[in-house]
């Protein structure tokens, strides 16, 4: 029996769904039921139940976005660096291994010929990127984090989230899940696609992302492979620029709208963003390694366009995005 914590979360969600397919007997707690942020009730519940994993899919993100996690601080802190150490500790105390879902926002930007660019966004880099794609590199699992706390300037949920797995480096039993920008065909608030579609104006870079359920999936089966533990930047493998996807949701969708980029990255933090955002792209070579395979980015895009819905028809309304 798995433990799932976070179920009722976007990414939570998914990996319910997941279980649910595989026939998974699964435990899902929430913090209504269960306070799992307490060490002694965690510790007693996994004694009790005797997990043969648990998943960590709980954490803050902030609402709409990051930029909430600029002021509401103590909630970051406590999401993203005290659960996780709570959780750490609890499964070192009854030896359950387990996964926490990490992110790649720990990162920014890439390496180009052979020299870490922390800016993407130049219009000439994508240019030239566009014949030889080959020129950027991913970070590894094994690079040291350039948005983070200890490499400013960063956002404070990216600090926060790099700390966390910088305290997670000592545990033997978990998996770090690096996800990055998770989309998929069913349109959410946190899904990119629909961001992307809902944006008064859109800031173009260049980024690694994740297919929300192939991450999900790519996650489980490392745990059946019995994979080492350790991180894992579990991305589709490759990168695309916002303006590449703009060009798919209007090749695919159609809409009505006009797209409108702002004109810099000046202009972008100066009347949109509070916090600095993480642009970057990430080498998921090691997952490959491991036996797990990810179609690339473009597929999982027109895919996830192709088949495009809104929540009210995947749940059996007929209402079209």
């Amino acid at each position: 029996m798995i433990v799932l914590l976070g179920a009722s979360g976007y990414v939570g969600s998914a990996f319910r769904q997941a279980l649910e397919a595989r026939s998974e007997p699964y435990l899902a707690l929430s913090r209504e039921t269960v306070d799992y942020t307490d060490f002694e009730i965690l510790v007693r519940l996994l004694q009790d139940r005797r997990p043969s994993f648990l998943i960590n899919a709980a954490g803050y993100t902030g609402k709409p976005n990051v930029d909430a996690c600029e002021t509401a601080r103590a909630d970051t802190i406590a999401g993203n660096v005290l659960l996780p150490a709570t959780i750490s500790h609890a499964c070192a105390e009854t030896g359950t291994p387990w996964g926490h879902v990490s992110s790649g926002c720990i990162y920014q930007g890439g390496i180009v010929a052979g020299k870490i660019t922390r800016d993407l966004s130049s219009r000439d880099l994508q240019l030239q990127l566009a014949t030889s794609p080959e020129l950027l590199e991913g970070f590894r699992e094994s690079d040291e984090s350039n948005f983070s706390f200890r490499r400013p300037p960063c956002s404070f949920y990216s600090g926060c989230k790099a700390l966390a797995e910088e305290m997670l480096a000592a545990d033997r039993q978990v998996y770090l899940w690096r996800l990055r920008i998770p989309f998929n065909e069913i349109a959410h608030a946190r899904n990119y696609l629909q961001k992307l579609q809902t944006y008064a104006k859109v800031y173009d870079n260049i980024n690694s992302l994740s297919h929300l359920n192939d991450f999900v999936r790519a996650c489980l089966e490392l745990w059946e492979r019995r994979a080492p533990f350790g991180a894992y930047n579990v991305t589709n493998p490759g990168y695309v620029s916002t303006r590449q996807v703009i060009d798919m949701i209007k090749n695919l969708l159609r809409p009505s709208r006009e797209f409108i980029f702002w004109e810099d990255d000046a202009a972008f933090y100066r009347e949109a963003a509070q916090a600095p955002r993480s642009n970057c792209v990430l080498n998921s070579e090691k997952l490959v390694a491991a036996g797990v395979q990810l179609r690339n980015v473009q597929s999982a895009l027109v895919d996830a366009l192709t088949n495009w819905t809104t929540m009210a028809e995947h749940h059996g309304g007929q209402t079209r995005a």
